[in-house]
C-alpha cells in the first residue's frame, strides 16, 4: 500500500516529529493552555473542516458565553446556533449541544475518559475521540483527520483516495504503527503529570501542526519539513498528486426562492426544522419557486402582497450548489401588527439591527446586511 523507501525511518518517525513540534510547532493556540476536556472538545469540534484562524474568534466567544459544559447544556439551542452562525457545517453545533446535554445527564458533567465511551457521543468520531483523549488524559491512540491523511499519503507514497474504505483502513493501521513507543499502552488513563503524557501530546499536536503549517494542500513548504529526506512525495515529485483527490462528480445544483417580508425596520424570520439544510437556524421563508413563494407570502401576511425581485446569489455547499432567488414584500406597520402572532411558534419579527442575536445561515446574513 505504501512505498518501502521510507521504511528505514519508520521507528524514528515519532521521536523526530516530537522533537520538531517542541521546537517549531504551535504552542500559543488558546485551547493549548489547558488540559480541560471541555475546552479541548470544543476546539476539536470547531476545527472539523475549518481553519484555525477562522475558529479562534468563535472559540473565544463560546467560552465567554459558555465557560463550562453545564452552562452549554442548560442554554437554549437558539443561543448556541446564534454563536455558531457563520462557522458553517451546522450539524456540528446541533451535535455539540446534544453532546453537552448527554454528558451532563449521563456523566454528571465529567467527560468520559475512554475512546470507547467518547465515540458513542454525538459528533465525536474515532479521530476526534483520540485527540480529546490524548490532549486531556494522555491516552495513546492514533488520529486520522484530513491533515494527517495528507501527511501520511505524501510521506509514505500512499495511492488511492483516502476516503475509500480500503485506503482509510490502511492509513489507520499505519497511524497506529507510528505512535511513540514510550507512550503505547492500553487505552486507559494516566495522570496529566506523568512522563508518558508529554510525548503523546507533542506527537499528536505535531501531526496536526505538520499538516496545517508545512504539508499544506497547495504549495507545501517541503524545504522546512523535518522529513524532507524520506518523504516519498518529495523524493518523487508527487506533492501535487498526493493525496489522491476524491473521484470527481458533477456538482448538482438546487434552486430556492427566499422571501424578505419587511415592515419598516422589521423583517420576518422563520425557524427551520432541526435537520436538513441550515437545520435549527433562523432563515427567511422559502419556497421551491416564485408561485409557491407568492402563496406563502400571502399566507404569512394574511393578504396577497406584491413581490419585488432582488439580485440573486449562489451559495456553494460541500456537495451541491444552491441558486437563490430573492423576493421582497413590504407590509405596513398596521398589517404587521395584525399578523405578528399568527405563527409565533415558528416565526419572529426581528429588527434589522438585532439580527446578530439569531443564528442565521451565512447567505441569509449577507442578504439582510444589505438591507440595513
Amino acid at each position: 500500500m505504501y512505498s518501502s523507501e521510507a521504511d528505514i525511518e519508520l521507528a524514528d518517525f515519532a521521536p523526530h516529529l516530537i522533537e520538531w513540534q517542541r521546537t517549531h510547532g504551535r504552542h500559543d493556540l488558546p485551547w493549548q493552555r489547558s488540559r480541560d476536556p471541555y475546552r479541548i472538545w470544543l476546539s476539536e469540534i470547531m476545527l472539523q473542516q475549518t481553519r484555525v484562524s477562522t475558529v479562534i474568534p468563535y472559540y473565544l466567544r463560546f467560552l465567554k458565553r459558555f465557560p463550562n459544559i453545564h452552562e452549554l447544556a442548560s442554554a437554549s439551542i437558539d443561543d448556541v446556533m446564534a454563536l455558531w452562525s457563520g462557522l458553517g457545517y451546522y450539524a456540528r453545533a446541533r451535535n455539540l449541544y446534544q453532546c453537552a446535554q448527554r454528558i451532563v445527564q449521563q456523566y454528571g458533567g465529567a467527560f468520559p475518559k475512554t475512546i470507547e465511551q467518547l465515540v458513542l457521543l454525538p459528533g465525536i468520531g474515532r479521530s476526534t475521540a483520540a485527540a480529546i483523549s490524548a490532549f486531556a488524559f494522555g491516552v495513546c491512540s492514533p488520529i486520522l483527520d484530513g491533515n494527517v491523511k495528507r501527511v501520511l499519503a505524501r510521506m509514505f507514497g500512499i495511492d488511492g483516495f483516502p476516503g475509500g474504505k480500503q485506503v482509510e483502513t490502511a492509513m489507520w493501521n499505519l497511524a497506529e504503527s507510528l505512535l511513540p513507543t514510550a507512550s503505547k499502552k492500553p487505552h486507559n488513563i494516566c495522570s496529566c503529570d506523568s512522563a508518558l503524557v508529554e510525548p503523546i501530546v507533542a506527537y499528536t499536536q505535531g501531526l496536526m501542526d505538520l499538516g496545517a503549517t508545512l504539508c499544506v494542500r497547495s504549495n507545501p513548504n517541503c524545504d522546512c519539513c523535518p522529513f524532507m529526506h524520506v518523504c516519498v512525495a518529495h523524493l518523487t515529485g508527487r506533492q501535487c498528486e498526493l493525496p489522491v483527490a476524491r473521484p470527481k462528480k458533477a456538482m448538482p445544483t438546487r434552486q430556492t426562492v427566499l422571501l424578505i417580508l419587511r415592515s419598516a425596520n422589521w423583517v420576518l424570520l422563520e425557524k427551520r426544522a432541526s435537520s436538513g439544510i441550515w437545520g435549527g437556524l433562523w432563515s427567511l421563508p422559502n419556497a421551491p419557486d416564485v408561485d409557491k413563494l407568492a402563496a406563502r407570502a400571502a399566507q404569512l401576511s394574511g393578504t396577497p402582497v406584491a413581490l419585488t425581485p432582488l439580485a440573486p446569489l449562489t451559495h456553494t455547499f460541500t456537495h451541491f450548489r444552491l441558486e437563490i432567488e430573492i423576493r421582497l414584500a413590504q407590509l405596513s406597520d398596521e398589517l404587521r401588527a395584525t399578523v405578528s402572532n399568527v405563527y409565533a411558534d415558528t416565526t419572529a419579527w426581528v429588527q434589522l439591527d438585532a439580527i446578530g442575536e439569531y443564528g442565521l445561515p451565512a447567505p441569509v446574513r449577507k442578504i439582510l446586511d444589505m438591507l440595513s
